[in-house]
């Protein structure tokens, strides 16, 4: 009796410090918590509150009215363009338009900002509430696709600052102010997000949605778009701890990079008994790193106040009016395309796709124009045509190391190369290669068929010369003919590689297959 107890204690206490072991494996568990705040360049002639010329690349200082440079006097007078463009970019993402918003100047000292504080939107913005809806799908990491989203707390208009020139040679900074006064949408997100492929898909949509509004460039190269990001780290369920802030990166692969370093970066601290501090980073990308730029553990006080020479602006909310001083919201909204989220669900419904396939058709607007252009009125069978411009055009792509908004194929080529795929008259190893020639040609006007011609690529559909190499293939290898015979019919694509290899892949191997297995079956 007194061994069962004693076996029973033992078992009890093993159980104990089994759950104990489970309980603190839990509490090392952290949570990552991720908000974006995205500066969109809008895409207009001219400057927010000036006529100064809006554009990437000009002559240093040479696009700079007085009002940008801050010479007293000067007034700023509102872009009607930009309004505009803020409100539909606004419309499409579900937000609450404010029938009235007002202007602020924050205030901070810093050499590219010539009058020493910002025009912008803090206390009543242009809009708020809204929603992006998106897909994350990163090939590799993610198996399937699964909808995300995130709110938007806001979307306020304001005023770019100039650009810092360092010259480390000379230890010196220029100042270049052809960006002073770009008109800037600002998106603030809520903290809604848990990873870097999150961040990275949720930009991917914005950039897929102001490109489709036109409202922005989205060259993110040219600093059209630049995302700030937001992380923490938590235990589930507990309040939002100390962030930092990583600024001004430059990239959608940038932004997932930069995410999954801060977190892991983090942890790492957390992890070993340190602490957070509440900082601001920069992304470098090259070493795939962020770096400490200041700390944030004093509140800025950026002195916000009215900007006194803009009165309220208002826009109307429920007529069609439209008058001179007063923008129409419904006006607007009937100006709006068809936004990405809608064209994957159509890929889907209509077009019959896998959802990944329309993730991925979608997020690549060219890849998406050749598949549009190839299934018009029904042309062309869509699911074919989706692999083979994925799997086939982006392999080729990736092997000559050019991205897809360099590719100089023209829709005109690639419909006479995918009928011709279709119709067998080539094989995909034949177009592969004919997709190599397209992509490293200048000349747009290359014909695929003469191309073909020149290179003796046409398929072989003589049954009888097919016939002529099968037997051959047949007569060479006794050994693998007695084992298809003896029931191992797997040994048939063994016999159709060595075909392919000897016929160098110019014959219609479905004709191939059935003729050979004809012969093995005698």
């Amino acid at each position: 009796m007194r061994s069962m107890k004693d076996n029973l204690y033992k078992f009890i206490r093993k159980r104990a410090v089994t759950f104990r072991c489970v309980s603190t494996s839990v509490e090392k568990k952290w949570q990552s918590v991720v908000g974006l705040e995205v500066h969109a360049q809008l895409n207009t002639k001219s400057k927010l509150f000036s006529g100064a010329q809006n554009t990437f690349g000009g002559v240093v200082n040479n696009c700079v009215s007085l009002f940008d440079a801050a010479i007293p006097g000067t007034l700023p007078v509102l872009n009607r363009k930009c309004v505009e463009f803020g409100i539909m970019t606004a419309l499409a993402l579900s937000c609450k338009i404010n029938e009235v918003s007002t202007f602020d100047r924050k205030h901070y000292f810093y050499a590219d900002l010539p009058a020493g504080y910002q025009i912008t939107q803090q206390r009543a913005p242009l809009a708020s509430d809204g929603i992006i809806n998106f897909q994350v799908y990163t090939p590799g990491i993610h198996k399937k696709p699964y909808k995300k989203s995130s709110k938007i707390k806001q979307i306020q208009l304001e005023q770019d600052s100039g650009k810092s020139l360092h010259d480390e040679e000379l230890k010196r900074s220029l100042v270049d102010l052809n960006r002073a006064g770009a008109p800037l949408i600002e998106l603030v997100f809520e903290p809604d997000l848990e990873d870097g492929e999150e961040a990275a898909a949720l930009v991917k949509e914005l950039l897929l949605v102001v490109q489709r509004l036109g409202t922005c460039s989205g060259r993110m190269e040219e600093g059209a778009l630049r995302v700030d990001a937001n992380v923490s780290l938590r235990r589930p369920g507990a309040p939002l701890a100390t962030r930092t802030e990583i600024k001004n990166i430059g990239s959608v692969r940038g932004v997932a990079g930069a995410i999954r370093y801060e977190i892991d970066r983090q942890r790492k601290i957390l992890e070993t008994g340190g602490c957070i501090i509440n900082e601001t980073r920069s992304w470098d990308a090259a070493n795939r790193v962020t770096i400490a730029m200041r700390d944030k553990e004093v509140v800025q006080d950026y002195r916000y106040m009215p900007e006194p020479n803009l009165p309220p602006l208002r826009v109307n909310l429920k007529t069609r009016e439209d008058s001179r001083d007063v923008l129409s919201v419904p006006l607007i909204q009937e100006r709006i395309p068809e936004l990405p989220e809608e064209t994957r669900r159509n890929l889907i419904e209509k077009s019959h796709l896998r959802p990944e396939t329309a993730v991925q058709l979608v997020n690549e607007p060219l890849l998406l124009e050749y598949f549009k252009a190839l299934t018009e009125n029904n042309a062309r069978n869509p699911i074919k045509v989706a692999n083979l411009l994925i799997n086939d055009l982006l392999t080729v792509l990736n092997k000559n190391k050019v991205d897809l908004e360099d590719c100089n194929i023209t829709n005109k080529q690639m419909i006479e190369l995918v009928d011709l795929v279709l119709s067998k008259d080539i094989n995909l190893e034949v177009c592969r290669n004919i997709l190599n020639e397209l992509v490293r040609s200048t000349d747009e006007k290359m014909s695929v068929v003469s191309l073909i011609k020149q290179r003796a690529w046409s398929l072989v559909t003589d049954a009888e010369k097919i016939s002529k190499m099968c037997k051959e293939v047949v007569d060479e290898n006794p050994k693998m003919v007695k084992q298809y015979k003896d029931g191992k019919t797997k040994v048939l694509k063994a016999l159709l590689g060595i075909f392919a290899k000897n016929s160098r892949s110019k014959y219609d191997m479905s004709l191939v297959s059935k003729i050979m297995e004809d012969l093995l079956k005698k």
